[in-house]
Formats: structure tokens, sequence, C-alpha cells
């Protein structure tokens, strides 16, 4: 088992199984040193977690959803190590989008995000603090809360 996945299971979350491709695409691309991942969504066993992982995200459904971002987070990790077969490899996080569904008048996608920046920054310690985006939209793929793509630049030597 990496360093990497033992703090994740010291934060008291586990790696999934990597995600499968929903269509006519992958789960995650190796560029020179960089992984791009497909935009992940906040599936457990193949379902959208409730609460906070289906449906628009409103005021009273925050917390939830910033927890929906921790899942969404761990399946981009687990799409990542299917391409580098390890985390340990990752030098940094570069670049982090966050997608929420949004109900009308919801403006607190930033704090949805935390949920991911934040066990980021747990993980990967100085390494893990990146970009960010955290963008509203009106509907997302199987009604889903929100959804994350993750660029991370790794050390293949």
């Amino acid at each position: 088992m990496s360093s990497i996945e033992k703090k994740i299971i010291k934060a008291g979350f586990s790696l999934p199984q990597p995600p499968a491709a929903a269509g006519l695409y992958s789960p995650a691309i190796r560029s020179g040193n960089l992984v791009f991942t497909s935009g992940q969504l906040p599936l457990e066993n193949g379902k959208l977690i409730e609460p906070g992982g289906k449906g628009k995200v409103n005021e009273q459904g925050r917390e939830d959803a910033f927890n929906a971002a921790r899942t969404a987070l761990l399946n981009a990790l687990a799409a990542i190590k299917s391409v580098t077969g390890t985390l340990d490899c990752i030098e940094r996080i570069v670049k982090l989008t966050l997608y929420v569904a949004s109900d009308s008048g919801f403006s607190s996608q930033h704090l949805v995000a935390n949920g991911a920046s934040s066990l980021l920054l747990e993980i990967f310690e100085e390494r893990g603090v990146h970009a960010r985006s955290a963008v509203g939209v009106a509907e997302l793929p199987l009604d889903a809360s929100l959804e994350i793509e993750l660029v991370v630049q790794c050390d293949f030597a």
C-alpha cells in the first residue's frame, strides 16, 4: 500500500476501485508528466451517494454536497492510480475543477469545493496546494449534485 493510500485511510476514507467509463472516454489520461481525469461523480458502488450526491444543491444541502465532493475526489484519485499504478508518484496537485448542480440563487459553490480541497491538503500536504475553479451549472449527468475534474503532475522516473 502506498504512503498516500495510508494517508487516505488515516483521514478516515478508502480509495475505491477505479470508476468505469460511462461512455466513449477514459476516466484518466496521461500526457507527459500530467494526468487529467474525466469528470468524476460522487458514486459509491456505481450509485450516487445520498444525501449530497444527487440533485441540485442549495444552502440546506451544502454540507452534504461538501462531503459528496470528497467522494468524487476519491474517485478521481482512483482514476489517476489506474493510469499511474501508484498515487505516490504525484508531485503536485495542479488543478481542481468542481461543477455544482445549483438551485436558483445558490452561490456557495466555492464552499462545496472546500470539501475536496481540504482533503487534498490533508493527504498531500504542501503538494496538495492547487489552482481551482468552482462553477454552478443547471444539470449534471445522472442527476448528480457535482462533478470533479483533477489535473496532477507526476514523477514517472
